[in-house]
């Protein structure tokens, strides 16, 4: 039974809604049916029946794209069909919210629809998602969210969802890795204020006051995504490696003396660690979210005029 399911949820979009319902097409007056129960067929249904889709992975919805749609379907109809499921109280949307809701506001009784059959809530779930992440243009949040699910509520794996979804497994993990962020960090991302390459960049800070000083600073003063690289190279972590020197042994004057040089040009605390032989670290202290804004422009004009 197990391998079935399996078989089931593996088989793709096309093996689940039928051909025409993946493609932008004009529906003609003879292919409508009315709903007899069965699935497989465009039938004109009731609007009032149809129940949102719970599994719908959008979450912004672009008022004035809606207002666009609405007037179009005003002018000239619905021209794709929406998708649903039978269920008790009538129907249960898989595909096409925008559709569904602009139908709606035009004030229309019945919608074209495709009815497919998709008997299990996983089934519906994985269908959903994927579909939308295929078809609609999901923000990068939106994304993340749908793999999350995909991963926590249908059992598979990073490689399973990159398969389905035709991406590559650093794709998945790179958008999944994005939850960690702050809410405030992703709230940002779902606005288009930071760009996925800054999303990025700020995932390497281990420290969430200093991603969400960073995330400040790049809506305010639009720091570029090399800068916000660079920059959380050097604050991001606790510690800032040394490079390498030719000698084998440092001596503890030479510490001190590198110790001093740094801390008056930087004009806070620093330490200096020798590990052995060319390894050692730099520690950076900064003692107030104003002193790490002053560090964080030191290190970004130090990287503007390397």
């Amino acid at each position: 039974m197990a391998d079935q399911k399996k078989s089931v949820l593996g088989r793709g979009l096309g093996a689940l809604i039928p051909r025409p319902a993946l493609q932008e097409v004009s529906i003609r007056e003879d292919v409508i049916h009315r709903d007899s129960g069965d699935v497989g067929i465009i039938a004109s249904v009731d609007i009032s029946a149809v129940e949102r889709n719970p599994f719908q992975p959008r979450t912004d919805f672009d008022e004035k794209a809606l207002a666009e749609l609405t007037q179009s379907i005003l002018e000239k109809g619905v021209i794709q069909p929406i998708t649903v499921r039978h269920v008790a109280a009538g129907y249960q949307l898989v595909t096409g919210e925008r559709r569904l809701r602009a139908a709606q506001a035009a004030k229309l009784r019945t919608i074209p629809a495709y009815i497919i059959d998709v008997k299990t809530d996983e089934e519906m779930l994985e269908f959903a998602l994927i579909e939308n992440i295929q078809r609609e243009h999901l923000n990068p949040m939106e994304i993340a969210n749908a793999y999350q699910r995909l991963m926590n509520e249908c059992n598979l794996t990073a490689e399973d969802v990159a398969e389905k979804v035709g991406k590559d497994r650093s794709t998945v993990t790179n958008f999944v890795r994005l939850l960690k962020l702050p809410e405030r960090i992703q709230e940002g991302i779902r606005k288009d204020k930071i760009s996925m390459g800054h999303a990025r960049a700020l995932i390497t800070i281990p420290n969430e006051r200093v991603q969400l000083r960073i995330f400040e600073r790049i809506v305010g003063e639009g720091w570029s995504v090399r800068k916000v690289e660079d920059v959380a190279k050097g604050v991001g972590k606790p510690t800032i490696r040394k490079h390498a020197r030719t000698t084998h042994t440092v001596n503890l004057s030479s510490i001190r003396s590198v110790e001093e040089k740094v801390r008056q040009y930087l004009g806070t605390k620093v330490r200096v660690k020798s590990k052995g032989g060319a390894k050692g670290e730099i520690t950076i202290e900064y003692y107030s979210l104003d002193d790490l804004d002053r560090l964080l422009d030191i290190f970004a004009a130090g990287h503007k005029h390397r």
